[in-house]
Formats: C-alpha cells, sequence, structure tokens
C-alpha cells in the first residue's frame, strides 16, 4: 500500500508505554514500511524507555525515527501562569487549579539539543514523583517552569482533547485556555502546533471548533494526530483488557479508563479522509516531520568517577573497601569458634589469593568504578529494607563482589569461577 497522503503519525505510543501501549517497536516500524510512512514519532507516556531501540530500528528500514514524548502536566494556576486575560470566566479561573486528571503535551525532538532537553525534562520530574502510581508513573508531572528552562530544539504539541488547553475549555475556563496557550507561545515560539484528534470522543468534538479558532488568533498552526495504543481495530478488545490490567479493574465497569477502537495505527489515507475539511492539518505533520532531525546512536557506558574518602583513587579505593569486606565475611562465615589462628589462616588463604587474582584483573581491565558503583546502591538498598537477590548468573563467581556485599554467595565455597564473570577476553560490563 503506498501513502498517497503528506500524513506522518505525530503521537504513537509503543509497548514502552507500560501497561497502556500495546504496538512492539518493530511491529511498528514493519507497519510504517507497510504503508509506505517515511517517518514516525514514538511518543511514549511520560518516558524515553524506546528511544533507542526505536530510533535503531528505524533506521535499519529506512524510516526516519523521531524521538518525543507525552507528558503530564499540571500545578498550572493562574498565578503560575500569569495574569489573567480577563473575560466571564476571569473570577472562575482566579481560584481554580487547571491540574485536570490526564492533561498532557506531546514533545518532538528536533536536534541533540532538544534530546538532551527532553532526558532532563523527564527525568527532573521523576525526581519529583514518587515512583508510584498506575504504569509506575507515580504523580509524574511537569510543570511550566521546568518547561521554559529546558525547551530549546523542542517542537509541542497542545495534547489534543486531553491537553490543558482543551481540558479548560471543556470546564468553561476559556480565559484559562487562553492564558495557557500564551504561556505556551512565549516558551515554544515557532515551535507550538494546536494538535486535533477525530477518535469519535463527545470530548474532541466539544472542543474542536473553539481550538481551531483560538489556532487561528493566535496564528498557531493546526495538526492532526491519532493517539494510537494498538495496530489495527481487532485488537481494541485485547488493549481494553490491558487498561483494566493497569488499573485493576474489571471490563464490566463503565467507570474507569478507555479509549475507543479508533485509537489505532491509521493510514495515510484514512487520515487523509479523517480530516479532509482541514488539509492543512494533515500538511503540517509532514512539515513537522522535515523539522526534526535527530538519530539516537548508541555509545559506550559512561560511568560517573566514584572517589574515595580523601580523594583516593577507583583502584586504591576498590582494594580499601574489597580486603576490608573479605576481612568481614571470614570472619562472620568462614571461620569458626574453634580455629587457632594457623587453621585461621590456611582457611583464608584461598580467599585472599583469589582476591589479588581478581583486584588485578579488575584494575587492568578498567572496571574498578564500575564494582564500587554497583556496591554502593546495592548497599544503600540493603540499608534500606529493599530487597536485593543474593546474586545471580556468572557474577556470583566473583570474591571482590562478594566482599563488597554486591552477593551473598561464596564463590570459593561453592567452586564458583570468577573466569565465567570477567576476563581479558571477555571485555564486558
Amino acid at each position: 500500500m503506498k501513502n498517497k497522503s503528506n500524513f506522518i503519525h505525530l503521537h504513537t505510543h509503543s509497548a514502552y508505554s507500560l501497561a497502556e501501549g500495546a504496538i512492539k517497536v518493530k511491529d511498528l516500524i514493519r507497519l510504517c514500511s507497510d504503508l509506505n510512512m517515511p517517518a514516525i514519532a514514538v511518543t511514549d507516556s511520560n518516558n524515553l524507555f524506546g528511544a533507542m531501540e526505536f530510533s535503531l530500528e528505524a533506521v535499519k528500514s529506512g524510516i526516519q525515527p523521531i524521538i518525543g514524548c507525552q507528558i503530564s502536566v499540571g500545578d498550572f494556576t493562574s498565578s503560575a501562569i500569569g495574569s489573567n486575560s480577563g473575560g466571564e470566566d476571569s473570577a472562575y479561573t482566579e481560584r481554580k487549579s487547571v491540574n485536570y486528571d490526564n492533561s498532557q503535551l506531546v514533545l518532538l525532538v528536533q536536534n541533540e539539543c532538544g534530546y538532551k532537553n527532553l532526558s532532563r525534562i523527564v527525568s527532573d520530574a521523576y525526581m519529583q514523583s514518587d515512583g508510584g502510581g498506575e504504569s509506575g508513573n507515580g504523580d509524574f508531572c511537569v510543570s511550566y517552569d521546568l518547561l521554559a528552562k529546558h525547551n530549546q530544539g523542542l517542537i509541542c504539541l497542545t495534547g489534543g482533547a486531553a491537553g490543558s488547553i482543551a481540558q479548560n475549555i471543556l470546564h468553561r475556563n476559556k480565559a484559562m485556555a487562553e492564558n495557557i496557550l500564551q504561556a505556551l507561545i512565549k516558551i515554544f515560539p515557532q515551535r507550538l502546533y494546536m494538535e486535533l484528534q477525530r477518535h469519535g470522543l463527545s470530548e474532541e468534538e466539544a472542543v474542536e471548533d473553539e481550538l481551531i479558532d483560538l489556532a487561528y488568533q493566535y496564528d498557531i498552526p493546526l495538526v492532526a494526530t491519532n493517539d494510537c495504543y494498538f495496530i489495527d481495530r481487532k485488537s481494541h478488545e485485547a488493549h481494553d483488557a490491558l487498561l483494566c490490567i493497569a488499573q485493576g479493574r474489571y471490563i464490566s465497569e463503565e467507570d474507569r479508563r478507555k479509549v475507543t477502537p479508533e485509537h489505532y495505527f491509521k493510514s495515510g489515507e484514512e487520515m487523509a479522509e479523517l480530516f479532509s475539511d482541514i488539509p492543512e492539518a494533515i500538511i503540517n505533520t509532514s512539515v513537522i516531520a522535515q523539522r526534526c532531525s535527530y538519530l539516537l546512536k548508541p555509545i559506550k557506558p559512561i560511568l560517573p568517577p566514584f572517589k574515595g574518602e580523601g580523594g583516593t583513587g577507583e583502584a586504591k579505593e576498590l582494594r580499601l573497601q574489597a580486603e576490608k569486606g573479605l576481612e568481614w565475611r571470614l570472619d562472620k562465615f568462614v571461620f569458626t569458634d574453634d580455629m587457632n589462628e594457623s587453621e585461621k589462616e590456611d582457611a583464608a588463604k584461598p580467599y585472599r589469593e583469589r582476591l589479588e587474582f581478581e583486584l588485578k584483573i579488575i584494575t587492568d581491565m578498567g572496571f574498578p568504578g564500575y564494582f564500587l558503583i554497583v556496591s554502593d546502591f546495592i548497599k544503600w538498598s540493603k540499608d534500606h529494607g529493599i530487597p536485593v537477590g543474593p546474586g545471580r548468573g556468572s557474577g556470583a563467581g566473583s570474591v571482590v563482589a562478594w566482599s563488597l556485599k554486591i552477593t551473598d554467595l561464596d564463590p570459593i565455597e561453592l567452586g564458583l569461577l570468577f573466569e565465567r564473570f570477567l576476563n581479558p577476553e571477555r571485555v564486558s560490563m
């Protein structure tokens, strides 16, 4: 099938929209190839987990990847946005926060600066979140202040009917909707698009005319999107069950989150027909794709430096911690009360020799910092009551890992080999 329209999907959820999206990245790229779509944006909910896989898979198929994110926004009061512009809703707006459920924006990466800014926005929002809630997003919320600080290189779509502008229109806060639009224009100059969606929802129909009026009034280009969660209409029932699992609800319950069968990956022709009365909204999807040019490439791991007390280097710090930790392990788990000093020395000898052997390999291969970092967060987890396993895979064969409390299995007693974990012929983390 040929894509005879100019439509590009700019609001798509992959399976990385946890417990929400149901399209695997490889299937998404295959769909683009089958429909002859030259580009595609993945905008997973509040995360960039799939960005690397998406970029690499898209390039393999000759498709332009557009990295993006659907973010939850909130804490928008009249004082946070700016003074009210007046009008019939002004008194109501002054005393009401526009922190509606599911208020959202879509951010698309234009270049490397934009990717770094989007990463910063998402990371900072998670650092301020409790990490709970559905899909693990907790109280994830991006503020206007955060967007204002890190907006360069990003294109913003207003979020359709679930966006803050539309939500305020629905709640009769027209003045606040206009305030939000003005704030977004200031934050994203020449990089803001009024997002229109048609999934057959009454909310979309109720706000569309006013969204278009606002767009024309403020000279904001329109863009059509389809909020995709699954491949085709017949997948809707299975996706509905997925949403129920995420919410801990039953399919028979009506007062729960739902999407329509129209939230599937439509072809360009279907979208062009759906928005035949607003062709500019279709054309602008291609315009946006042309404004985005960034390919995320894999890089080698970048580890932060680990400085010991007194500024000791990583190799020396690793030795100090490992030797101290080994003596603690020997005293607690190897030596027995009936052993004399000579017997203790004999029992400790294979452990100390093994420790020296491992430390040399680790240092020669440049991994002291890696062991120290892993040990640091494992110890922190254990000290704060977070369950940590005793060790799995070849890593359990390391006396250094055992000494640093990364693992809890005695590799000498169990006859485990360090070489299976790390050796000069296997340079890998």
